[in-house]
């Protein structure tokens, strides 16, 4: 039987979906082009056929990374309540990165190199919490800077969903810490007027 064609769609996801289980557990720098071709069973040929080189696969996975989580969190509906509305934003970016745990790693996992304070483009996963955060600061809800704010929501987001993802949390208390993390960090954000709003959201997310 001869080897795999390296120009079909077929080698091209299977690259891809090797590619992403690497890029989760292992750095970049120590994964090579024929480490990548033999998780996906193909010869070496076939990234450079496919993709042009090393670069252009880490890229595409991380597109598709971004591309998922955006789609996810830009599909969560605006309501007249800003708070609810970032909560809305976690659940759907916890359950994204709980769907997809080998892309989330791929991009956010510790072993490899992501830039928060990176720019932002038209569909970056970041663009519908800041504008939540920015109608929340517009409402008087919230007050500080409004990056500030989002990279403090992230981290402790992200911390959360790292930890479940590495199995560290049990489900139960996974999910009690979600429910508590999330509005504690809103509310060290909040004036004190807007405790109470907090407060509600919060007894309401428990029932």
């Amino acid at each position: 039987m001869g080897r795999p064609r390296t120009n079909d769609d077929t080698v091209r996801e299977r690259l891809v979906e090797s590619a992403t289980e690497l890029f989760a557990t292992r750095p970049l720098e120590s994964i090579t082009v024929r480490a990548l071709a033999g998780a996906a069973g193909v010869a070496t040929a076939a990234v450079y056929t496919l993709f042009g080189s090393k670069d252009a696969l880490i890229a595409e996975v991380r597109n598709r990374a971004v591309a998922g989580l955006f789609h996810d969190v830009a599909a969560v509906p605006t309501s007249d309540d800003p708070l609810a509305d970032l909560h809305a934003l976690a659940v759907a970016y916890r359950r994204w990165g709980s769907t997809h745990g080998n892309l989330y790693m791929a991009l956010f996992g510790g072993v490899q190199t992501f830039d928060p304070s990176g720019a932002i483009g038209t569909e970056d996963p970041v663009r519908p919490l800041l504008h939540a955060i920015d109608r929340a600061l517009a409402a008087s809800l919230l007050a500080g800077d409004a990056t500030s704010i989002a990279l403090s929501f992230w981290v402790t987001l992200h911390g959360l969903v790292t930890l479940e993802l590495a199995g560290a949390l049990n489900p139960a208390t996974a999910e009690t810490a979600f429910r508590t993390a999330i509005p504690a960090t809103l509310r060290g954000w909040t004036p004190s007027e807007a405790d109470r709003t907090l407060q509600h959201n919060e007894t309401t997310q428990a029932r």
